[in-house]
């Protein structure tokens, strides 16, 4: 809320009297503090703002409403209130209405941001300011927060940042010390001992973690071999710059998979529903992923992932429920003549974030 007001208003709406006292029209007042007639009734019947009479009309003082602005009712009626009903997240009435549309722009810090420089040294990071957007949807501040591709940290620095608890595996030794060294150097000394990182391959790790004991599962996987068919232009320019182009040199590294089929079955069954099973009933799990081309082939990659996932029963009990899509996106990427002047190749600039609940099996 903006509280730096600008006065400049219509002759019709303002009277300034002798005493330099700045009055207002109640549409005016309304403006200045940004709440609707209804709440601004409210203001009026509780007596924190009192009218001033001038020839019947009913004008409101400048100063009246810039101090009514400073107290902590104005912000429950500017902001809302976090409803008793609410067990999903922190938010507001207010706050939660934009984050149900379909779709959200990408933002990042930029390449040459002092807090980007881990970041971009891995080949396919994903931002910790769009995984903060799904972190405070889907859970409360202190709630358990998984992600089983961890990369260098993006969901426990978007879990540190707004109080929440990470559990980020990561195949990698170099991506998983750069995610503990991150949040030591980009958000605070000792921050990373507030969450548990795990080195090593999530097929493993994942069924150490106790059946329904995570609030919400957030993770963008390997799109298949991706890394290994960019264009050469992407590689020169990324080994110019001495950084990685692949994830890693293991065969557990599932961009290392060969075969397409073999790398949806593992991603589904070994991990997405190990995943599933960690989660509680009633909660939620966020895949972000794109879709891609494969030499002549266009994958849809995430159609296939919900064909798999969706109604998909879960060890242990539950099946996974798609919820909807979100729209990642990505209007900052440049566009490259890809088919021209003889097809049509899409470039792709979005990513589809795949929304799936954790039911009971009679739901199904």
């Amino acid at each position: 809320m903006n509280n730096q007001l600008e006065l400049s208003f219509d002759d019709n709406e303002t009277k300034i009297e002798n005493n330099d006292e700045i009055l207002v029209s109640a549409a005016k007042a309304m403006k200045i503090l940004e709440i609707s007639r209804h709440n601004f009734e409210k203001v009026i019947q509780e007596g924190l703002l009192s009218p001033v009479y001038d020839e019947k009309k009913k004008l409101y003082n400048v100063d009246d409403i810039k101090k009514f602005m400073k107290t902590d009712r104005y912000d429950e009626l500017a902001n809302g209130t976090v409803d008793p009903r609410n067990n999903l997240n922190d938010l507001t009435g207010k706050d939660w209405l934009p984050e149900t549309k379909s779709f959200f722009y990408q933002k990042g810090l930029g390449a040459n941001h002092p807090e980007a420089q881990i970041e971009k040294l891995h080949p396919a990071p994903y931002s910790f300011q769009d995984i903060g957007h799904l972190v405070n949807f889907f859970t409360k501040r202190g709630m358990m927060v998984l992600d089983p591709f961890g990369g260098v940290g993006s969901t426990a620095k978007a879990c540190e940042i707004n109080g929440r608890k990470c559990t980020s595996i990561e195949l990698s030794p170099v991506w998983h010390e750069l995610s503990i060294k991150r949040l030591e150097e980009e958000v605070g000394q000792g921050t990373s001992e507030k969450h548990n990182f795990i080195n090593g391959d999530s097929c493993d790790e994942l069924i150490k973690i106790p059946t329904e004991s995570i609030d919400f599962v957030v993770t963008s996987p390997p799109y298949w071999g991706i890394l290994n068919k960019q264009d050469q232009k992407v590689k020169k320019n990324r080994v110019a710059n001495n950084l990685e182009t692949k994830y890693s040199e293991s065969e557990k590294d599932l961009g290392n998979v060969e075969n397409y089929d073999q790398f949806i079955d593992i991603l589904v069954n070994k991990i997405f529903l190990q995943c599933a099973r960690t989660l509680k009933y009633g909660k939620y799990m966020a895949i972000v992923v794109s879709d891609f081309r494969d030499k002549s082939d266009y994958i849809s990659f995430h159609s296939d992932l919900i064909h798999e996932l969706n109604k998909a029963e879960i060890p242990e009990g539950g099946i996974l429920k798609l919820q909807g899509t979100k729209i990642l996106l990505q209007n900052h990427k440049s566009l490259l003549p890809y088919g021209y002047p003889f097809a049509y190749v899409e470039n792709i600039h979005h990513q589809y974030v795949l929304i799936l609940k954790k039911e009971k099996q009679g739901k199904k």
